[in-house]
């Protein structure tokens, strides 16, 4: 397992973390500890969570996500597991939150209650990484920032970043920690898959210049990129098949992730991953990794069976032959996300 650094902090991680959005919802509890046991079994240090999961958000299970990597945390070392976290944007856009009547934003006030919560259900005094779960350009930066530094002063958390955030959201908040003397933004946690590399297209070099690294979640699109939608299926129990039938928000979330584009090149991809020899979520992780902007890329899963396709993937380099295979694909089909 290879570790990289987060920004220009002093912390090294596993290049594969666990992401837990699922845990409490589609996987139990017991499923949910197998899977971060295995995982740490094979050298993965970083666990992501937020105090928003597991998902989809519904106030009936809001926090449940944290309160069983708490009770995980308890079997193992503390000092040996990189924890992330993430308190809530703002509820007046695209997502509104569980936490808080809905009410949420990234001031001063919901970001100190936030950790608050978040540490007690974690049951533990720091956390590595503490996030923003998506922007509130609506709320001054110098706030945000200043309440962040108050955290990291305080010995709450070590190091902190953002995710969902656009270039401008992120260059305004580098400009507002670098002109306060605050603690700055070591990490962005972005969509980024084979079928949506939009992050190349302009943060990429926001990360590269400003010392921010990657940590992309969604490597296998959702899912999509498993082949699990292909040939017109909709799986039950699968994330995307349920959103279907949910409608509303979940249901523009699963036709962005699921359509004519995205099930073309996914067919594409898999041709590609079966001609190397290995299956398409393997190939999938391994691409995600080989970038020189992303420290660590986010998996998920909802069953300990699907961990043995991503663990392939660990120490693997694709060939000069599979990228440009895959480039190939990108340029015939392009944006398949939109």
């Amino acid at each position: 397992m290879q570790h990289r650094r987060l920004g220009k902090s002093p912390i090294y991680v596993s290049d594969i973390c666990m992401g837990t959005m699922t845990f409490g919802s589609q996987a139990d509890e017991k499923m949910s500890l197998r899977i971060l046991d295995q995982s740490f079994d094979v050298g993965i240090n970083f666990i992501d969570t937020a105090e928003n999961y597991p998902v989809p958000p519904d106030v009936k299970w809001v926090g449940r996500t944290e309160e069983i990597v708490g009770r995980w945390l308890k079997t193992k070392d503390r000092d040996a597991i990189i924890l992330a976290t993430k308190v809530c944007g703002p509820s007046h856009g695209w997502v509104t939150a569980s936490q808080r009547a809905g009410m949420t934003a990234v001031d001063r006030h919901n970001i100190t209650r936030a950790i608050e919560a978040s540490l007690k259900r974690l049951g533990t005094d720091y956390i590595d990484l503490y996030q923003t779960h998506w922007p509130d350009h609506g709320t001054g930066f110098d706030e945000t920032m200043e309440t962040l530094d108050e955290l990291v002063r305080a010995g709450k958390v070590r190091i902190i970043g953002c995710s969902n955030e656009t270039s401008w959201g992120l260059m305004k908040s580098l400009e507002a920690s670098s002109r306060l003397g605050t603690a700055r933004y070591q990490t962005v946690q972005n969509n980024f898959s084979l079928n949506n590399r939009r992050f190349e297209d302009d943060l990429a070099q926001v990360c590269r210049h400003e010392g921010v690294s990657l940590i992309p979640y969604s490597p296998l699109g959702g899912g999509v990129l498993s082949g699990k939608y292909n040939d017109g299926k909709t799986p039950h129990g699968a994330r995307f098949s349920h959103y279907i039938e949910m409608g509303g928000r979940q249901g523009a979330m699963a036709t962005r992730f699921v359509n004519e584009k995205s099930l073309a090149s996914t067919e594409r991809f898999m041709a590609i991953a079966a001609e190397a020899e290995m299956s398409v979520v393997t190939l999938a992780t391994a691409w995600s990794k080989q970038h020189d902007f992303v420290a660590s890329t986010i998996v998920g899963v909802t069953h300990e069976s699907q961990l043995p396709e991503i663990f392939a993937a660990i120490d693997l380099t694709l060939d000069d032959s599979v990228i440009k295979a895959i480039k190939k694909v990108t340029r015939e089909i392009m944006y398949p996300m939109g």
